[in-house]
């Protein structure tokens, strides 16, 4: 069999990690070694992952994203694929590589291109078919920043006011003095590891609470999403630096939830799905009281979410009607400070939610672990929508390959 080393591991590589080629989930029932259970606490383990990010829902717990009653928004086409897979570019460490080649050594389970709002080239792997959803990670929390700005430029919420100002169940957390612009910037001074592979970490404990992971034999921790926001405590001041957390996501998306009374799949649906015209529902995590994961839950197709990024890309304007302020998406671009906290982002800023790269093509990036990828650049009228089952949860395993690659593609569409 095939493999890649990555940062000093080996791992089945792109070809022969394929789920359907390993038999995972094939039988009826598959054999106790080809079966993914949520409860072995394995199915986001290489290489069943590459099988599990397209079926989440058959391993946890969620609820839908309606896509509305209507028929889709058509997305015109234009198809480069022969030209678009014989590119070639120098990944960051000089090495040669072909785009098909770096689909596979990606990790690829779908990916979208669109340019000028037409697909130039769209291609599918191992688990992922064109209807299914696929789990999006923290390109969710792209999502909630912009339900956020919608909602403060309808002058629903104002981003200098304090959480306990909406949330008066946060007060004795350290979310009682964060404003809604430390957490939708990522500025909270939070006691929290956004660290993927301890499983010990926050980041996972927050996931246990979620019901995303499974608990212990014993597990007297928080029970539900609300109640894991309500034990943060302090590390630092609010406001000082920028610090990736997913915790920031959860509790932005409990304010909108409570100041509108929908919850984030409601409007998912009602701000995003239904008026960009989706061509099939998608799902998010909830925990056990049904409150959906807003920092890593969404799962989406790859059509659906090049739909969001071409919207991005429109400055908010879709089919002739403004879906998000366009002062929002300006504001996104302007982009703020530094970040820290998430591998492959130096020099990167953040801002409500989004990755501003302030590279030549002037891209935004939604970005989530294992290799979820949105996007968006406008200086190249380009949208990419990747979707991946990478073994490293962090970015380091494709992003010296990923960044390359949509700088050369832009470069030879807007050419």
């Amino acid at each position: 069999m095939g493999m890649l080393e990555i940062d000093g591991q080996r791992y089945l590589d792109g070809r022969a990690s394929n789920p359907n080629e390993l038999g995972w989930m094939r039988g009826s029932p598959p054999p106790a070694d080809k079966c993914i259970t949520f409860e072995s606490d394995a199915f986001l383990d290489f290489p069943q992952l590459r099988w599990s990010l397209s079926h989440m829902r058959e391993l946890v717990p969620t609820v839908n994203v309606w896509r509305g009653p209507g028929g889709p928004t058509l997305l015109d086409r234009s198809d480069k694929t022969a030209e678009i897979d014989a590119l070639t570019f120098a990944d960051a460490n000089g090495r040669m590589r072909r785009f098909d080649e770096a689909l596979y050594d990606t990790y690829t389970d779908g990916i979208v291109v669109l340019h000028h709002g037409r697909i130039v080239y769209e291609r599918y792997f191992g688990a992922l078919e064109p209807h299914l959803p696929h789990a999006l990670h923290s390109v969710t929390k792209s999502y909630a920043g912009t339900l956020a700005a919608a909602l403060m430029h309808d002058g629903v919420l104002d981003d200098s006011k304090v959480l306990a100002h909406y949330l008066p169940e946060l007060r004795g957390s350290a979310f009682e003095d964060a404003t809604l612009r430390h957490v939708m910037d990522m500025q909270t001074g939070l006691d929290y590891s956004e660290e993927y592979t301890d499983k010990h970490s926050s980041f996972w404990t927050h996931a246990r609470a979620c019901g995303w992971r499974p608990r212990p034999v014993g597990y007297e921790g928080p029970q539900t999403l609300c109640d894991y926001l309500c034990t943060m405590r302090k590390k630092g001041a609010h406001g000082e630096s920028r610090n990736y957390k997913t915790v920031n996501t959860d509790a932005l998306a409990w304010v909108m939830t409570r100041v509108t009374g929908r919850s984030f799949e409601q409007l998912l649906h009602e701000r995003l799905w239904g008026p960009l015209g989706c061509e099939e529902d998608g799902y998010v995590f909830v925990d056990p009281a049904g409150t959906a994961m807003a920092g890593a839950g969404l799962s989406a197709t790859a059509r659906d979410l090049a739909r969001f990024g071409e919207l991005m890309r429109r400055e908010g304007e879709w089919n002739g009607k403004q879906l998000i302020p366009a002062s929002f998406v300006a504001d996104v671009q302007s982009g703020g400070g530094p970040s820290k906290g998430y591998e492959g982002t130096q020099g990167y800023a953040y801002r409500s939610q989004w990755w501003v790269t302030h590279d030549e093509l002037g891209a935004l990036l939604g970005r989530g672990m294992h290799g979820q990828l949105l996007y968006v650049a406008p200086k190249a009228d380009m949208v990419v929508a990747r979707l991946a089952s990478h073994p490293v949860p962090s970015s380091n395993g494709n992003i010296p390959i990923t960044l390359p690659m949509m700088l050369k593609l832009g470069r030879t569409l807007s050419a």
